[in-house]
């Protein structure tokens, strides 16, 4: 009853800790659905925003400006719809809006709850010292900035200023003379005024050329195009943090080793203890004890870091996995056992065929369990211990029931041989008066005697079988047949 209680116990610790591999996966596959899922709502998101701007562009009435100023309300659709567009394809909450904005405010639109005025004008210079450029709106309203409002320039411009500033302020001498007093210019302005790149003033996400009418859906498309695909990015990003990981491998073992290190302890332990108290024990008891709880850690490493393994890399559900693992465990020692001739080949073969079928037995139970209980671990455990008590049960009663089978066997076939030896000398019989009675008609059909001879033939041919309308049975019917 012990031997069955602690491989029980093995079986159930096995199990459990092939759940709970099986749950690590599953919490991996259940947040790439979830990623992907919201990546779905992410890209719906993002091609709602550039939907708007296409909408914004179909109308050019609705623009302010004339044809070739269209494009300054352009720019700023431009930024508020493809900066969300950007935010949203990745997940990240929308930081543009026009909500609150009158269209004539001194503010175009609102970032982070900053007010932001956008200068979209032909050149670096004429978007900072042009009429209505960026000097003159900071002149009509001195508080724009001191009350946290900023400015957004063309990318390519302000790409421009920042190289022409450094060049200005670092070697002066590669700049050509216009683009020298510009730069000298903008650096006394942006003194004087106590303004920040990157700060008070900023780059938008379109150039100049992108925002002109011509381009302008152009530049949406170009934008959609990269929206599928960091779509795509995205999507590759989450498949592969899905992924099965060494780190992940490593830590299933560690688990394992430790759980089935621990389990083999507490049950050399509790031997131990049956056959003595703790005080006496001795060294070697504990010597012994922790031998065997080495070799419990380092089959549990081995078995976690497998099942790891072929639950990722190969179709294989974790408990049949648990059972290979198990199963190869419990051969491997057979075979040593055979090698060092404790076992004899027969029973070898039928020790290996016992440990398949716990193995599978442990397996199918607990498979059975996750079904009934749907909970991680907890389902494999009880299924694996009502298993295995209903398999030890069988075990008895089918070793007592196998005895009353034979048993039976053994004396049904005692009676079928008796009847079969009856029937046999009765066979035996009949052919031996067959072999006589055809022995007797061949010697008169063989007689000396013509009339013996005659009488012995036509007996013979009826004995074998012979067509008797084809019997030449008298001395008239054999003149017929061979003088007519």
């Amino acid at each position: 009853m012990a031997e069955e209680l602690n491989r029980i116990i093995k079986s159930s610790q096995e199990q459990a800790v092939a759940s709970w591999i099986t749950y690590l996966n599953q919490e991996r596959l259940d947040a790439l659905v979830e990623n992907l899922n919201q990546q779905d709502i992410n890209l719906e998101g993002a091609l709602r925003e550039l939907g708007e701007l296409k909408q914004f562009l179909g109308d050019p009435s609705h623009i302010l400006g004339s044809e070739i100023t269209k494009h300054g309300e352009i720019a700023e659709h431009m930024q508020v719809n493809i900066e969300n567009a950007r935010r949203a394809i990745q997940g990240i909450n929308r930081n543009h809006t026009f909500e609150g904005v009158g269209r004539t405010a001194p503010e175009d639109y609102i970032r982070n709850g900053q007010q932001v005025q956008s200068k979209f004008y032909n050149g670096l210079k004429q978007t900072f010292f042009n009429h209505h450029g960026l000097a003159e709106h900071l002149e009509t309203y001195p508080d724009f900035v001191r009350n946290g409002g900023v400015y957004d320039i063309p990318k390519d411009q302000y790409e421009k200023m920042v190289e022409l500033l450094d060049k200005y302020k670092n070697n002066p001498s590669q700049l050509s003379g216009a683009d020298y007093k510009l730069a000298k210019k903008i650096d006394e302005f942006l003194k004087s005024k106590g303004l920040e790149l990157g700060k008070d003033i900023n780059s938008a996400v379109v150039d100049y050329s992108e925002v002109q009418q011509g381009a302008a859906n152009n530049t949406v498309k170009n934008e959609e195009d990269n929206i599928n695909k960091e779509d795509e990015k995205q999507r590759k990003n989450a498949y592969d943090k899905s992924k099965p990981t060494l780190k992940e491998g490593v830590k299933a073992a560690g688990i394992s080793a430790a759980i089935e290190g621990g389990v083999t302890l507490c049950m050399a332990v509790a031997q131990k203890r049956k056959e003595k108290k703790f005080c006496e024990f001795t060294a070697d008891d504990w010597k012994e004890i922790g031998l065997d709880t080495g070799k419990g850690t380092v089959k549990g490493g081995i078995r976690g870091g497998s099942i790891y393994i072929l639950t990722n890399f190969t179709a294989t559900p974790a408990n049949v996995a648990s059972a290979y693992v198990t199963a190869a465990f419990g051969i491997a020692a057979q075979v040593e056992a055979l090698e060092q001739g404790r076992v004899s080949e027969e029973d070898f073969v039928i020790n290996c065929e016992t440990v398949c079928l716990d193995a599978a037995v442990s397996a199918i139970a607990s498979i059975a369990g996750e079904v009934l209980i749907p909970i991680p671990v907890l389902g494999a455990v009880i299924g694996n211990v009502a298993g295995e008590f209903m398999y030890e049960l069988c075990k008895k009663a089918g070793a007592k029931k196998s005895q009353q089978v034979i048993a039976g066997y053994n004396q049904g076939m005692a009676q079928l041989n008796q009847q079969l030896d009856i029937q046999y000398l009765q066979v035996v019989l009949e052919v031996q008066k067959a072999l006589q009675k055809y022995t007797d008609l061949e010697k008169f059909a063989f007689s000396e005697d013509i009339n013996i001879a005659f009488k012995g033939s036509i007996d013979l041919a009826v004995e074998v079988g012979v067509d008797g309308n084809k019997i030449l049975k008298s001395k008239e019917q054999i003149d017929n047949y061979f003088l007519v």
